[in-house]
């Protein structure tokens, strides 16, 4: 992992994957005090409230933790603007390409950039662009998925890119173990983010983390595109009346697009709408329900709650076991 610290400046190359609303200060300075790196869930966040965001992790921590930025943000270039204001060391772009000028301007403000590389096509690209480490996520992570496997996406793209930058792995981890296999087919570090919901210091509502600790791997399912002029990514979540309720908010806004109510991009807001609020209604007010319980696949490998040193510590002494056979 020594490439991996080195690059994060930690002791241990454990990202935490930026989950909104459970990815916030007490989650992501807990990790960083204990040897990992946080990574903070900007997703729809305004500019102030980011602000507020890092500098109340920064009471909690004296660490180095990240900011996940996502790419599609109106105010994506305001946000870079902050992390910068605040001497942020690592910003993550997801959910797309980066815009024109955003990697300029987030090395402008001394950050390394971190961006996710769903194909070898792109990681090249990135490579090209001056990226200073890339993570490949797997379709078993929780959230908003790609279509490869983990194991797939790492068999590609590590023997070609890992010996130029830092590649982090995600989407399916659990153990030590098998952080030790991605480690030695060339990975510098990991993300986990299903793993680290049931910590005590994360905020998650109790019924939240009961749905995880009750779940396991053939729980956590996709969502389904029903129309498919609809861009919809598909979402990773444990099955219940809110996954019913996702394909008839999709019925109704393909129906709102077949009378010209509305126009594409306005269908693509509501879309990403319905999913921050289900999410929130979840993770905050404990709706397991009817709320998105996004969850990878791991899941089943969530068992109790834990402190966040617990579980780092259990996942590195695995890792060690692993590696030492």
């Amino acid at each position: 992992m020594q490439r991996g610290t080195d690059f994060l400046g930690c002791e241990t190359a454990i990202m935490c994957g930026a989950m909104s609303w459970v990815s916030e200060r007490n989650l992501v300075s807990a990790i960083s005090n204990a040897g990992g790196f946080g990574v903070i869930a900007c997703g729809a966040m305004t500019p102030d409230l980011l602000d507020t965001e890092i500098a109340e992790t920064m009471k909690r921590t004296d660490k180095p933790f990240g900011v996940n930025l996502i790419t599609m943000h109106p105010d994506l270039m305001e946000l870079i603007a902050i992390c910068g204001k605040h001497g942020v060391t690592h910003v993550v772009l997801a959910g797309g390409l980066p815009p024109k000028g955003s990697l300029e301007a987030i090395k402008e403000t001394g950050a390394k950039v971190i961006c996710f590389a769903p194909a070898l096509s792109l990681a090249k690209k990135f490579v090209r662009s001056g990226v200073d480490a890339i993570v490949i996520e797997g379709m078993e992570a929780g959230g908003h998925i790609g279509p490869v496997s983990t194991s797939v996406l790492a068999q590609e793209i590590l023997p070609e890119i890992a010996e130029q930058l830092p590649v982090f792995v995600a989407g399916g981890i659990g153990t030590g173990e098998m952080i030790a296999a991605y480690l030695e087919m060339g990975a510098s570090g990991v993300q986990l983010g299903t793993r680290f919901v049931c910590a005590h210091e994360s905020i998650a509502h109790p019924d939240f983390k009961k749905a995880f600790i009750r779940g396991n791997a053939r729980d956590a399912i996709t969502s389904v595109q029903v129309d498919p002029r609809l861009p919809v990514i598909p979402v990773r979540a444990l099955k219940n009346k809110g996954t019913e309720e996702f394909t008839r908010k999709q019925i109704e806004v393909a129906k709102l697009l077949d009378s010209g109510a509305i126009e594409m991009g306005e269908a693509q807001l509501q879309i990403e709408h319905f999913w921050a609020g289900a999410l929130r209604k979840a993770v905050i007010n404990g709706d397991i329900e009817y709320g998105s319980v996004m969850a990878g696949q791991s899941v089943g490998m969530v068992k109790a709650e834990e402190s966040v040193a617990e579980i780092i510590k259990s996942l590195v002494e695995q890792a060690e076991t692993a590696l030492a056979r």
